[in-house]
This record gives C-alpha cells, sequence and structure tokens, in this order.
C-alpha cells in the first residue's frame, strides 16, 4: 500500500481526496470547525453536531454487525456440513456480484468514508463465505467428480485476485476539492431545492451502484427459492439473516441521518444516495421475509417431530 493513496495533502489553500474519503491533513479548525476529531483523524469524516455523530455511530454498528455475522453461518457450516446444499450458489454469486459493484460504486460516486471501509469488508467476507462453500461441495461430492476440486481452488484464486485489484496500492487517484468548509451543514445560502449535478465519475459510480441494488435485491430469490423447495432452512444460520437485517437498519439511518453537503439540500442528498439505500433498505424486506420462513419451517418440523412422537408408543405396543 503506498503511502501516496493513504495521505493527503494540504498545499496552498487545496485539500486533496485520496482513495478512502476526505483528507485528514491541513488545519483541522478551519476545515472543520466544531468537529470531534476523533472522527476527523480516524475516519476521514467532519461531524458537526449530534446528528453527524449518531450517522457516525450507526455506521460503526452497521460494519460490526456486518463483520460478525458470517461466523454463525461458518459455525452452522462446519456442524452440519451441508453448506452446499442448504445455500444456494447464486445467493452467493449474486451477493458478492453486489458487493463487488457496491465498492467501486461507493469509491467513484464518492460516497461517505464508512460507506466505502464497509464494503471494502463485504467484498472479503462474501469470498470468504463463497470459498467455503466451495469447500463443501467439493468435501460432499469428492466420490462423483474430483473435477470440483478443480473448480474450487481455480474460484478462489480468481476471487483472490479480483480483489487484488480494488487495493488501494494498485494506484492513487486524487480529486482536487476547493478548501472551503466542506462539511455536510443543512442551512446554505445556495438553492437548496436544486439537485447537484453528477460528475461524469459519479455518473459511473451512480450506474453501478444501481446494477449492485440490483444483484442484492435478486440474491436473496434464490435462496428463498431453495429454502421453499426443501421447505427446511436447516443447515441455514437464521443469525446470519438476523444480524444482516440489523446491519442494513443501521446501515441506512447512517446514511439518512448524515447531513448534506455545503449548499446541497436533503433531496439532492438523497438522490446522490438513492442506490445504496434500496440496496440496503430493500434487501432488508426480503431478507425478513427469510425469516419467516425459518419461523414457518421451524413450526412445520416441531408439529411432525411431535406427531412422530405420539405415534411411537402406539406402534410400538
Amino acid at each position: 500500500m503506498q503511502p501516496a493513496t493513504q495521505v493527503n495533502m494540504m498545499t496552498d489553500g487545496v485539500l486533496s481526496r485520496g482513495l478512502f474519503g476526505v483528507s485528514t491533513s491541513g488545519n483541522f479548525s478551519s476545515l472543520c470547525p466544531n468537529g470531534s476529531k476523533w472522527v476527523w483523524e480516524g475516519l476521514g469524516e467532519c461531524a458537526q453536531d449530534g446528528r453527524d455523530m449518531a450517522s457516525i455511530y450507526l455506521g460503526l454498528l452497521s460494519i460490526l454487525c456486518f463483520m460478525v455475522s458470517s461466523l454463525p453461518q461458518y459455525y452452522s457450516s462446519c456442524k452440519t456440513g451441508n453448506m452446499d446444499s442448504a445455500l444456494s450458489i447464486w445467493f452467493l454469486l449474486l451477493w458478492l456480484g453486489g458487493d463487488g459493484c457496491n465498492l467501486v460504486g461507493s469509491f467513484l460516486a464518492d460516497q461517505l468514508p464508512l460507506q466505502t471501509y464497509t464494503a471494502v469488508y463485504y467484498v472479503i467476507a462474501d469470498l470468504m463465505m463463497l470459498a467455503l462453500y466451495l469447500y463443501y461441495m467439493a468435501k460432499n461430492r469428492m466420490r462423483q467428480s474430483r473435477m470440483v476440486l478443480h473448480v474450487a481452488g481455480v474460484a478462489c484464486v480468481l476471487g483472490f485476485t479480483s480483489s487484488l485489484v480494488h487495493l488501494p496500492g494498485s494506484g492513487a487517484q486524487q480529486e482536487v476539492i476547493p478548501s472551503e468548509f466542506r462539511s455536510r451543514a443543512l442551512l446554505s445560502t445556495s438553492d437548496l431545492s436544486a439537485i447537484k449535478a453528477f460528475s461524469p465519475k459519479e455518473i459511473i459510480g451512480f450506474s453501478i451502484g444501481s446494477v449492485s441494488s440490483v444483484l442484492y435485491l435478486c440474491s436473496r430469490l434464490p435462496q428463498m427459492y431453495t429454502n421453499y423447495k426443501r421447505k427446511s432452512t436447516e443447515g441455514v444460520s437464521y443469525f446470519l439473516f438476523a444480524l444482516v437485517i440489523l446491519g442494513n437498519t443501521t446501515y441506512g439511518l447512517s446514511v439518512l441521518l448524515k447531513n448534506p453537503d455545503e449548499g446541497q439540500g436533503e433531496k439532492s442528498y438523497m438522490i446522490h444516495h438513492l442506490p445504496w439505500l434500496i440496496g440496503s433498505l430493500g434487501t432488508l424486506s426480503l431478507d425478513v421475509i427469510i425469516s419467516f420462513q425459518f419461523l414457518i419451517y421451524r413450526k412445520a418440523k416441531e408439529e411432525v417431530s411431535s406427531s412422530h412422537g405420539e405415534t411411537a408408543p402406539l406402534i410400538g405396543s
């Protein structure tokens, strides 16, 4: 990772933006008056009021939820060993595709630093989940064909290679931004009802972010069908979806609570973040449906077990 891509420079009244978020160098008191210094230095954001701080805390909670969301599924997979039949491969692939587009789109569309940090972890967690799925698929089908093992190895290598392309050291891209105060404020002398124009870079990022939201929404459908076809959610950890629901909720609230840029109205801010809000809050509703599947199929399983327990003594006698 090259230092040039990590550290932004303040020279002659111009603030440079690095690969991830706002510069933390320069005069803090002039660039972010009344702001939180630890947020400025640690996250590269200017948080001046309670609304901004609430957005920061919710964003950090969202990252925490997504960090631990995969752990229950890892445990369930190791315990049951049927991850390849419990989870839909299209669910994992579309989820990975959505997270990949989310990462690229967040960077190109100049989204909040916390959004970009979260997107990086998404991709890493998805690759680990996919690798575990391929491992159990290869393990359970080894006797049928050894080709699966080669496919798993190739997929892991390709996934690792593609992740390297997005590492910060792959190339420094800097954007010159005027040095005037750039925090997100609700009051401004400009027309707040006008929608801020998209730059060519933001248009590309917005388009990729829109593709990401579509992939997120589509990713749940194969898993919902797999659960319906099996009439069971055995092998799938409910805590995976419960934590993802909590993560998407806090993620969406974090974006909604953040103050718009100076001179940017709420309407313009919402439009610029619309794909990420749809991808977050849209999948939230589908994950709730999957939660109902857990309840329905668990109840059906308990009724079958209860019925079997009542008839067993009669048969035995």
